[in-house]
C-alpha cells in the first residue's frame, strides 16, 4: 500500500507546487519569488545581531521603511514599491548614513568620469555630473574637482551585467545604478547600468541628473531616505529637472556628515594636456 502510494505521488504533474505560506498574501508563485529576491537583496540579514531574518520580518522592516502598513503580508501596494525601478544599494531608515558613518576626510573630492553613455553626449554627462555635485557642495564645506586621467576619488562609470564589482546589473528596467560609499578601492565609486535608456530630461528615458544626485549621495557618505520626497529615497521617481533639488531631508543628512557648508560653487575643471578635455 505504502509502496503505491509512493508511485502515486512521483506521478504527480513536476509544476505541481506546495501552497504559498500566509505571507505570500494570495500572490502569485512568481511575484513571491520576486518578492523574495527583493528582500534578499535590498533587506539582507544583519550577521552582527541576531534579529529574527524570517521573510514576514523582513517584509515587515521593508513595509516599515517605505510608509506602507506593517502587516507583514504580500499584498498589492507592496508589490508595487518593489517593482519600481531604483537604486541598488540597500536601504536603511530615515536620512541614513552607512555603518560607522564613513565620509571624506578632504575639503576636495576628485572625481572621474571613466566611461559614458552613447544615449548622451559627452559633454552633457559631465555637464549633469557637475550639476548633482554642485547641489551637495553648496550645502556642505566641500568642493569637488574634475581629473581627466589616473585614479579618482569618485570612479563615474556606465557598464552592463557582471562589472568588477560582484554587484551585477539587471538590464533595463529594476536595479539603475549603485555607488560606494567613501574609502579605498570602490569607495565612493558610482556605476551606471548601460542597460537602461538615459536621458537629461528632453526625452523619455532614465533622468541621469535625479539619479547621479541620488548615486553621489551614496559616494558622499548617505545611505537611503525613507521620505518619498528625498532625493536618496531608494525607488525612482520622474521628476522635473528644472525644478530639481535637495529635500531637507537630504540637506539634514549630508550636514551631520560633514556640517553646514557657505554655499560655494564647483570647482573648475583640472584640464590635462595628455587627456580628452570632453
Amino acid at each position: 500500500m505504502r509502496l503505491a502510494v509512493l508511485c502515486a505521488l512521483c506521478l504527480l504533474p513536476s509544476g505541481l507546487a506546495l501552497p504559498l505560506p500566509r505571507e505570500a498574501g494570495g500572490t502569485s508563485e512568481p511575484q513571491w519569488k520576486q518578492a523574495q529576491d527583493y528582500l534578499r537583496r535590498f533587506y539582507p540579514s544583519d550577521p552582527k545581531t541576531r534579529e529574527p531574518d524570517s521573510f514576514e520580518a523582513r517584509l515587515k522592516l521593508m513595509q516599515r521603511f517605505f510608509r506602507l502598513p506593517v502587516t507583514g503580508v504580500l499584498n498589492p501596494p507592496t508589490i508595487k514599491i518593489m517593482q519600481k525601478p531604483r537604486c541598488g544599494v540597500p536601504d536603511v531608515a530615515e536620512y541614513s548614513l552607512f555603518p560607522a558613518q564613513p565620509k571624506w576626510v578632504s575639503s576636495v573630492v576628485t572625481y572621474r568620469i571613466v566611461s559614458y553613455t552613447p544615449d548622451l553626449p559627452r559633454v552633457r554627462v559631465n555637464q549633469l555630473v557637475a550639476k548633482a555635485l554642485a547641489m551637495w557642495s553648496q550645502e556642505i564645506p566641500l568642493s569637488f574637482r574634475r581629473v581627466l586621467a589616473g585614479t579618482a576619488d569618485i570612479m563615474i562609470s556606465f557598464a552592463r551585467g557582471a562589472h568588477g564589482d560582484y554587484n551585477p546589473f539587471d538590464g533595463p528596467g529594476n536595479t539603475l545604478a549603485h555607488a560606494f560609499a567613501p574609502g579605498p578601492g570602490l569607495g565612493g565609486d558610482a556605476h551606471f547600468d548601460e542597460d537602461e535608456h538615459w536621458t537629461d530630461g528632453s526625452r523619455t528615458g532614465v533622468n541621469f541628473l535625479i539619479t547621479a544626485t541620488h548615486e553621489l549621495g551614496h559616494s558622499l557618505g548617505l545611505g537611503h531616505s525613507s521620505d518619498p520626497n528625498a532625493v536618496m529615497y531608494p525607488a525612482y521617481r520622474v521628476g522635473d529637472p528644472k525644478n530639481f533639488k535637495l529635500a531637507p531631508d537630504d540637506i539634514k543628512g549630508i550636514r551631520k556628515l560633514y556640517g553646514p557648508g557657505s554655499r560655494s560653487l564647483i570647482q573648475p575643471v583640472t584640464v590635462q594636456q595628455t587627456a580628452d578635455p570632453l
